[in-house]
């Protein structure tokens, strides 16, 4: 199983003027909104608070309107959009959720709930900091 940094998310009630700050202060690019494609928000499942991205060219900021109630929402545990996150790609996620549940880590595997061609799961570290693990569905 192999894991590589992917994107660091911050919640905010101001996105746009978070995306201003790392676009326009630090020069990170903006990377276009239809370079991730949502699942489409239901009344049990998804996210539909606004997101804006940047990126230094390899690593993404995903920058996302904070929304206390996603994890209710979707039938989780782990509310990814409340404090923030670190994501992680891999391209064996079945292998982590191994290792996960053999040590006794508790999980939100939220599937495509967010993003269409991502399945997402999500789970917090010793310190209670949120991680995501994904890997791209094709």
């Amino acid at each position: 199983m192999k894991l590589e940094f992917h994107h660091i998310n911050f919640v905010s009630t101001d996105v746009d003027g978070l995306h201003e700050f790392y676009t326009e202060v630090l020069g990170l690019d903006v990377v276009p909104q239809e370079d991730f494609p949502r699942t489409e928000e239901t009344e049990n499942r998804g996210y539909d608070g606004q997101i804006r991205f940047a990126t230094e060219g390899k690593m993404q900021m995903h920058l996302a309107e904070r929304d206390l109630d996603v994890a209710f929402k979707n039938g989780q545990v782990i509310n990814p959009v409340d404090r923030g996150h670190i994501a992680f790609r891999t391209d064996d996620l079945p292998a982590l959720l191994e290792i996960l549940d053999a040590r006794g880590i508790p999980y939100s595997d939220y599937g495509t709930a967010f993003a269409k061609n991502w399945h997402q799961v999500f789970f917090q570290d010793p310190e209670g900091n949120v991680v995501e693990v994904h890997q791209e569905v094709k």
